[in-house]
């Protein structure tokens, strides 16, 4: 992968994101890095301009260093790091600090426009929905560092609703 030559025509580039696209879920951010490249696919756009040739090597990096991705152990508690962005909303689920499975999920304009506590909440809310079938019936963490969101975790931990 870290050899591969700058694509010179619309064929290689298609056949570049067509291969990294298929392991988009495991490189975070993948949409936003990749978003200069999938530009050049426009018709007569294929300009290759400084941005695009970073979004080239960092895809050839993040591809070559792909995380090894960890199998479920269902006897040890799972854990969701969360984090909200100004377009979009990003998640990974892991155990003992390796990853299991990356989330991230673009937001609507009208999304957008929602409080940064209302975001966090949202993506909190999607992750436990998507990966429900590792979380029903197992003790799950969920990290964030949203502090509104945290100080009523910590209320409830004291025991003051």
């Amino acid at each position: 992968m870290l050899t591969w030559k700058r694509p010179k025509d619309l064929i290689s580039l298609r056949g570049f994101l067509g291969l990294t696209d298929y392991y988009r879920r495991f490189v975070c951010d993948y949409g936003s890095i990749a978003n200069p490249l999938t530009h050049l696919l426009k018709k007569d756009n294929l300009l290759w301009n400084e941005e695009a040739q970073l979004s080239f090597d960092t895809l050839k990096k993040d591809m070559a260093e792909l995380p090894i991705l960890s199998v479920p152990n269902f006897s040890i508690p799972f854990v969701i790091e969360t984090d909200t962005y100004n377009i979009g909303l990003g998640a990974v689920l892991m155990q003992q600090g390796r990853p299991m499975a990356f989330l991230i999920q673009p937001l609507s304009e009208r999304a957008q426009r929602k409080s940064f506590y209302e975001r966090e909440l949202m993506v909190i809310v999607f992750a436990v929905q998507k990966w429900r079938h590792y979380l029903v019936g197992n003790h799950f963490i969920i990290n964030t560092n949203q502090k509104s969101l945290k100080f009523l975790q910590d209320q409830r931990v004291l025991g003051a609703d």
